[in-house]
């Protein structure tokens, strides 16, 4: 079977692999010069199936309202005349309820958990170095972060997940770096189980095994649209610096993020994606006791803190309203605070590489798995900033379903299917 992938992030890459071991001809067309340089290139690293959480949450609206016009936030909110910006917060808003949350963080975690089994099955047969770490940390400052987080503590619970609700003093056990912080945590949660890598640099890693096992790789490349007859996908038209040529596929697999929306529009596939932009820092370490050992992550301001060998990363911020790939300078005050606040003496603030990406986010935070009302064409999209935990997983289920195959996890709740109720 003939089939092409679009879009070069670890989604589709991973699709590609997943493909390719299951006997199909794989293309994989992107526009960058390589795979992982946008949305997959400077996230936070973190695989944690047991913290992965809808942005819509119980307490999250208000907490939007708190932080709206502090100088170091979490979120940030830019209301535009976009009709697509106010439909998207209006289905979000309906999800920020208590029962809403619950079964969307299941439905996550169900597909982030059957991931992370994924991944350790192909490390056990593609063992390679991408900064693995393990273990991820969770600092609480207040009572308030306590209480908003007591709702996803109640789901680690009657799920059975392995993590420990650890004190102030345990949190620099678990990471003793914290000795010099500025701050002193009220508390925190510990995941033993939960990891982080360099999401980028297992993508490139992983775009060589596919190649080396004959997946063609089409870089430089742009997706005009998809050539449909008789209620199905032929192939896919393209522009790259050979011209304009069609390529022929018998399924064509989008998995394009944010800019799926528009190519999906005209063959009435409507997808809730809105890009909620995400910022990131990356430092070399200066000193080795003074850095964490792992991952951890600030629940007051959503940012988290996670090594990759010699380097930092800090990661977080949500912004809502701008769809341009451009710094703002608030984004970046909260990263330095946050690494400024828990690990001071570990980096030079001077050395930091920022970066910004648009993060493909669907209302209620789960991802968009599975056929579309196309025939042959297929979605893996809407991740949002869960992209590098659910991965793997999600580009087997989506090679199990074209190839025909059952996929080893229910799929309730995380096809398009769920929208058009």
């Amino acid at each position: 079977m003939k089939t092409i992938v679009l879009g070069g992030g670890v989604i589709g890459v991973a699709t590609a692999f997943y493909l390719r071991q299951q006997g199909c001809d794989v293309t994989l067309i992107e526009r960058e010069p390589d795979v992982a340089l946008s949305t997959s290139f400077g996230n936070a690293g973190v695989i944690a199936p047991g913290y992965v959480t809808p942005w819509a949450a119980p307490g999250m609206p208000a907490k939007i309202l708190k932080y709206l016009f502090k100088p170091t936030s979490p979120l940030i909110f830019r209301p535009t005349f976009d009709p697509a910006q106010w439909r998207w917060i209006a289905r979000w808003l309906r999800e920020c309820d208590l029962e809403r949350f619950r079964v969307n963080k299941q439905r996550m975690q169900r597909i982030a958990y059957y991931s992370r089994e994924c991944l350790q099955e192909f490390r056990r047969c593609h063992p390679f170095d991408y900064g693995r770490s393990q273990g991820y940390l969770q600092l609480f400052r207040s009572e308030y972060d306590v209480e908003l987080a007591q709702p996803a503590l109640t789901i680690l619970r009657d799920a059975g997940i392995a993590h420990r609700e650890v004190t102030a003093a345990q949190c620099v056990e678990i990471e003793p770096g914290l000795r010099w912080a500025r701050e002193t945590p009220l508390s925190g949660l510990y995941l033993p189980d939960d990891e982080a890598g360099d999401c980028a640099r297992f993508t490139r890693e992983l775009r060589a095994i596919c190649e080396r096992n004959g997946v063609r790789f089409r870089f430089d490349t742009r997706v005009e649209s998809l050539d449909v007859q008789g209620g199905a996908v032929r192939g896919v038209r393209i522009a790259s610096e050979r011209g304009s040529e069609t390529l022929q596929g018998d399924a064509v697999v989008v998995a394009l993020g944010v800019d799926s929306v528009a190519l999906l529009a005209p063959l009435g596939v409507k997808v809730p994606l809105y890009p909620v932009k995400g910022y990131s820092a990356t430092l070399p370490i200066t000193d080795e006791e003074k850095a964490p050992l792992a991952a951890l992550m600030d629940e007051s301001l959503k940012t988290a803190i996670t090594r990759f060998g010699n380097n930092l990363r800090v990661a977080g911020t949500a912004e809502l309203g701008n769809r341009q790939t451009t710094l703002r300078e608030q984004a970046l005050q909260t990263l330095m605070k946050v690494l400024g606040d828990w690990f001071p003496h570990a980096a030079n603030p001077t050395s930091a590489h920022f970066w910004v990406g648009r993060r493909p986010m669907t209302p209620d935070g789960a991802p968009l798995l599975g056929p579309s009302s196309v025939g042959n064409l297929w979605l893996n999209l809407g991740h949002g900033s869960t992209g590098w935990a659910m991965s793997m997983g999600s580009g087997r289920v989506v090679a199990d379903l074209i190839t025909q195959r059952q996929p080893e996890i229910d799929l309730d709740g995380l096809t398009l299917t769920r929208y058009r109720k």
